[in-house]
């Protein structure tokens, strides 16, 4: 018996907003300074930095459960399984359904509860629940999908991860332009297929590392608004994910047993361009090689950070033949990698 994903889906928000929709902003340091820059320079030196040209919004009928579920439903009918099959619906995500216009997180009932009520699923034993494990949170949940099937208490999982994060970000804060909203899913299933996942990694820093990215006050220090939004220390968080991420990566591909030299794409969450390139050719020096050409698929450029969402959008649309000079094909060892909140960071090898 094998573990592997059987069908994917994704949702790429129709709102398109591109970088030039900043300039009317203001922008403010993170002690309510000025910053002593036009916002023309603070979109240039941004768009070098992150490679994020635009970004995609959900329009404000919709929340993150809604997508979820849109997500969800492409990787059902892509894995041509019944529903009411399912064991778990395991849903990652960080900040809940945030209305259009709100400030108030809701997640009670869960997401994944709600994903299961818009799929129209009545089968009771199928269990939905959330996890919350910061950007990493999609890879994780496949880690644990992969342990239900293994313990024998489920054969088919559904695995979503979905944000709306241009609901909890601020305006006057330059990170702002970073975030973006969507939703991609995966259905886990144990197969007779060769292949699947072979090993996996997770580690959770928090010693020092626990408060990287949190929920943080406006940098608009004169506004009367009392809510809070997601907030991060870049440096700090470039400088742990260059040094722990290919560790990690390393330790999962050592235990796999796998030569580095049969991997063929490296899908890493879609955090800021520069960084996951830092990553990637740390984790090939660690094997006293250079990154090689065309190994790391990149849709941030075009979709932005949706926290959880980019790995599985990422795949779905590789997939799907959607991104340009990219394929993974059946037989085709692939790792993902990813680095959020908490500070967590994890890895699965995987074929195909």
């Amino acid at each position: 018996m094998n573990i592997k994903i059987t069908g994917t889906g994704s949702y790429i928000p129709d709102i398109v907003e591109k970088n030039e929709n900043f300039q009317n902003h203001e922008f403010y340091n993170t002690d309510g300074s000025t910053i002593n820059h036009s916002n023309e320079v603070i979109i240039e030196k941004f768009k070098a930095i992150t490679g994020i040209r635009e970004r995609r919004y959900v329009k404000s009928h919709l929340n993150s459960s809604d997508i979820a579920f849109f997500a969800a439903e492409r990787a059902i009918v892509d894995s041509k399984i019944n529903p009411e099959a399912l064991d778990y619906i395991i849903v990652a995500h960080n900040y809940g359904d945030v209305r259009h216009g709100s400030s108030q997180s809701d997640t009670v009932p869960s997401i994944a509860s709600r994903v299961k009520h818009l799929l129209g699923i009545k089968n009771p034993k199928c269990v939905a629940y959330d996890i919350l494990f910061g950007c990493p949170g999609w890879v994780e949940a496949i880690i644990q999908a992969n342990a239900f099937i293994k313990a024998g208490m489920a054969k088919k999982c559904l695995v979503i991860g979905t944000e709306t994060l241009s609901r909890v970000t601020d305006k006057h804060d330059r990170d702002s332009m970073i975030y973006s909203d969507g939703a991609g899913a995966a259905v886990v299933e144990a197969t007779n297929q060769e292949g699947g996942i072979i090993a996996h990694e997770t580690a959770t820093y928090a010693f020092d590392e626990a408060h990287f990215i949190y929920f943080g006050e406006s940098n608009n220090q004169v506004s009367d608004e009392n809510r809070r939004y997601i907030k991060m220390y870049g440096r700090k968080i470039y400088e742990f994910a260059i040094t722990n991420v290919p560790a990690a990566m390393k330790s999962c591909l050592d235990t796999s047993g796998i030569d580095i030299k049969q991997v063929k794409k490296i899908l890493i969450h879609q955090a800021n361009e520069k960084m996951d390139e830092a990553i990637v050719k740390r984790f090939y020096k660690l094997y006293n090689m250079e990154m090689p050409e065309n190994i790391m698929p990149m849709s941030i450029n075009y979709l932005g950070n949706s926290s959880v969402a980019t790995i599985p959008t990422l795949y779905d649309i590789i997939l799907k033949g959607e991104l340009e000079n990219h394929a993974i094909n059946k037989g085709d060892v692939i790792i993902f990698a990813s680095v959020g909140a908490g500070m967590n960071i994890n890895a699965i090898v995987y074929q195909v």
